[in-house]
């Protein structure tokens, strides 16, 4: 059983404290990625209801205390693996835009991209989920930050590095696009649309993000040129 793994890095490490301490938490790191690995599936597939801890256990090859020992509660692994399954859902899509070389071909990756997962509508169970269960919400809000932090970073890089003139500030942009996936995806799985349908009702709320240009550095429409004048500003 996995269970066993936990415990030989203190067998083998008994004579050197600090190199078990180090073992040890290796090996629990690893454990937590298993369940989590286990878990993910399971609950997209059955829900949160439909899950139990045993088949959880069972899938992971380990065993029902350690699920209970690693995140406490059904529900804490519940939120954990939709906000981990988010980020990496995010992580994809920013690799998909990498080779876009215009701005309406990197919203298209973008929003193409997120609505072939059920990634999104997972997180939101999550997020209802913590409507009940406070204790659960630090780690929802630590993910969206994340989300948002880094989703502004890798559009901001895009902007530069083609010179594109963005409408809006990277991190508006970011959250601007976040915040329509969640709504565009839910009201679309509530009414059975396929991913092209919420694709294209997506690219249809978000418009234009950005507009191609000659200039090889960011630019803001908030920005003013330093050559305007008050008068000119009208």
């Amino acid at each position: 059983m996995a269970g066993e793994s936990i415990q030989a890095p203190f067998e083998a490490s008994a004579g050197d404290p600090k190199h078990a301490a180090r073992a040890t938490r290796s090996a629990g790191r690893k454990m937590r990625s298993l369940l989590l690995d286990a878990a993910s599936p399971l609950f997209r597939e059955r829900g949160l209801s439909g899950t139990a801890i045993t088949d959880i256990a069972a899938a992971a090859d380990a065993f029902p205390s350690q699920i209970t020992y690693y995140f406490r509660t059904k529900e804490a692994l519940f939120v954990e693996c939709a906000c981990r399954e988010l980020l990496y859902l995010a992580r994809a899509t920013e690799q998909a835009a990498l080779k876009a070389r215009t701005p309406r071909d990197y919203t298209h990756a973008l929003a193409q991209t997120v609505t072939a997962s059920d990634s999104v509508a997972f997180f939101a169970e999550a997020l209802t989920l913590t409507r009940r269960r406070q204790d659960l919400a630090p780690l929802v809000e630590r993910t969206i930050e994340r989300l948002h932090g880094e989703g502004a970073r890798a559009y901001a890089s895009q902007v530069a590095r083609h010179g594109w003139r963005s409408l809006r500030a990277p991190n508006e942009s970011s959250r601007r696009f976040w915040a329509v996936a969640i709504g565009v995806i839910l009201e679309g799985y509530a009414m059975g649309r396929s991913p092209e349908e919420l694709c294209a009702e997506m690219l249809r709320v978000l418009g234009e993000q950005a507009k191609s240009t000659d200039t090889a550095r960011l630019r803001l429409v908030e920005e003013r040129d330093a050559t305007t004048t008050p008068d000119e500003e009208g």
